[in-house]
């Protein structure tokens, strides 16, 4: 039931057609729809006109073929199928947090709603206060650095990945995003290239890790 979190996804279109629409959030606990292929933004875009996207441009792969990074949080309570909930699903979901902002369940989902359309200032929020209300999870902790790395706060991003790893040794989603930061961000590629090769270790047939490992190594020229 692991949902796919591939932090390089390339939704590069996305983020330009979307953004058109998701103008402004009127309301803290009002989220717009997961948006994770094209034809869901076209179908649910003109009815959430009153809710915004700002995450658009946070990956190094921007428009173009690339690796993603794996998620995990369908299987605690995730924001459902691909193509998203139906819009009144979404509206009493919204109504539900705000009535209750501790239903740790609803902020789950509302967080990766958030996630998946890349508005990762309130993902970040929405995934903090789901760990006030509920214990650390490795999923979790990695989509919220995935959120955190997101807004360019690198330092804090790794120190959650790390975190997920102390609770799930060989926790592989947060190892690639490890690597994600030290290689593209951070620019340390000898520490990224030590993290890869467990990662590969662990993951010696999937392939969005030996994607990863191209990408890196073109990256730092050795192709």
């Amino acid at each position: 039931m692991t949902r796919d979190n591939l932090l390089f996804i390339t939704i590069g279109v996305l983020a330009g057609f979307i953004s058109g629409y998701f103008t402004h959030e009127v309301m803290a606990v009002r989220q717009p729809p997961p948006l994770a292929v094209l034809q869901a933004a076209q179908a649910q875009a003109a009815a959430m006109g009153d809710a915004q996207a700002d995450g658009a441009g946070a990956g190094p792969f921007e428009g173009a073929a690339a690796p993603g990074d794996p998620r995990g949080t369908g299987s605690a309570g995730g924001a459902g199928a691909p193509a998203g909930p139906a819009m009144a699903d979404i509206l009493r979901l919204r109504e539900q947090v705000e009535k209750n902002p501790n239903d740790a369940e609803a902020v789950l989902t509302l967080a990766n709603l958030n996630y998946d359309i890349r508005n990762w200032d309130r993902a970040r929020q929405l995934y903090e206060h789901y760990l006030e209300l509920r214990p650390a999870q490795p999923d979790i902790l990695t989509d919220l650095g995935v959120s955190l790395r997101g807004l360019k706060r690198f330092p804090e991003a790794m120190a959650r990945f790390e975190q997920a790893q102390q609770l799930q040794d060989g926790h592989w989603q947060s190892l690639y995003n490890e690597v994600v930061v030290l290689a593209f961000d951070l620019k340390d590629t000898a520490k990224a290239q030590q993290v890869l090769a467990r990662l590969r270790q662990l993951q010696p047939d999937n392939p969005e890790v030996a994607k990863l490992a191209d990408e890196v190594a073109r990256r730092s020229g050795a192709a």
